[in-house]
């Protein structure tokens, strides 16, 4: 099982995503930032170096908004999503193309069938994040 943090930014009303970039697992398909954990790394140590590797930016992890785990042809991910803050500005450092959108634009961009649900959550939530909520881990095909 992959272990995968994402970072969910909201700024103004407006989400922070990426592109997931040729050549890589879902290529081309829209994503919340954030990566795989390394070894004996805390959840927040991970998504503050991936932030700042891909986006040189710095971040502030608040709570775990949303957990599942997801099986896929070729490997199982669970998937952490964090609230988390800006300090500062974000910039691509690896390519990958960047963008901030509404709320209602999300379910429209084409994000991996694992983030669906929190695509849905998200969406049906008026004016900010909803409260923290963790799904118990179900695998999906």
């Amino acid at each position: 099982m992959i272990v995968v943090v994402a970072a969910v930014i909201e700024t103004n009303e407006r989400f922070l995503v990426t592109r997931r970039q040729a050549g890589v697992h879902l290529a081309g398909l829209w994503e919340f930032p954030g990566g795989k954990i390394d070894p004996d790394e805390s959840h927040a140590a991970a998504l503050k170096r991936e932030l700042k590797e891909e986006l040189d930016a710095e971040i502030e992890v608040a709570d775990c908004l949303y957990t599942t785990v997801h099986a896929y042809d070729d490997r199982t991910v669970e998937l952490n999503f964090y609230r988390c803050s800006l300090k500062g500005e974000a910039r691509p450092l690896i390519g990958q193309e960047m963008r901030w959108v509404l709320r209602a634009e999300l379910p429209t961009l084409g994000f991996p069938p694992a983030d669906n649900e929190l695509i849905e959550i998200l969406t049906k939530s008026a004016g900010s994040l909803p409260p923290p909520r963790s799904a118990p881990p179900v695998l999906e095909h």
